[in-house]
């Protein structure tokens, strides 16, 4: 085996999801600076931004977006732009 490209040691690591505050305890080989004490023990921790405690597929508070909300929000944000002028002088044109 090549030296130098195995993890050191798997050992207990604290996670912490920082958007709920929730941690879990799991082994792992990640590496990190900095520690938690939990139980009188003081373990790893990594921080996570997003888990299964709050992420919205896991927690069921997925949002939903219709398509034609999307369009017009669209219109409102490039509405004034160059493409809505040149759909203006076919509307006229039709129109004459």
């Amino acid at each position: 085996m090549k030296k130098g490209i195995h993890p050191k040691e798997y050992r207990y690591v604290v996670f912490q999801d920082l958007s709920t505050d929730d941690t879990f305890l799991t082994r792992s080989t990640v590496e990190t600076k900095d520690t938690i004490t939990l139980d009188g023990q003081e373990y790893p921790l990594v921080k996570l931004e997003i888990s299964a405690k709050s992420h919205p597929f896991f927690t069921g508070k997925m949002k939903f977006v219709d398509s034609a909300g999307r369009i017009d929000k669209f219109n409102k944000k490039f509405g004034s732009g160059k493409f809505s002028a040149k759909q203006e002088e076919e509307e006229e044109e039709v129109t004459e």
